[in-house]
């Protein structure tokens, strides 16, 4: 989540410019593709999180023994969140006319980007 912002630091001021002035429009841009999935595949792919135990080494290991050697690592039962996918039943109807109002609110966002992109390149010229 981090690393977007990194890179987005990175770039030019015209980039960054940019970049903030069209930030909805990538969003729903996303969101249009996800659709898009979801229509081909016919169904949604749902992400959960279940927690499964693992042994790892403990936080707090032994001392060394009397003549200074180290203990064996001692193990600990950890749980550890783990991310899966299931499929999910869609309404098929409901997800095109979803897409539909996405595509126009695309259209909307774009038209609005437009003059704000070219303020930003006339703004910090490359």
């Amino acid at each position: 989540m981090l690393l977007p912002l990194i890179l987005t630091a990175c770039g030019t001021p015209q980039e960054r410019c940019i970049n903030q002035q069209t930030r909805d429009l990538r969003v729903v841009e996303g969101l249009i593709s996800d659709t898009q999935r979801n229509l081909n595949r016919g169904y949604a792919v749902e992400e959960y999180t279940v927690t499964t135990v693992e042994w790892q080494p403990c936080a707090v290991q032994p001392p060394p023994d009397e003549n200074g050697n180290p203990r064996p690592v001692e193990m600990c039962l950890e749980d550890v969140p783990m991310t899966r996918t299931r499929p999910v039943a869609i309404d098929l109807g409901a997800e095109r006319a979803k897409l539909d109002s996405m595509l126009a609110k695309r259209d909307q966002l774009q038209a609005e980007a437009a003059p704000r992109i070219a303020q930003c390149r006339e703004l910090h010229p490359e």
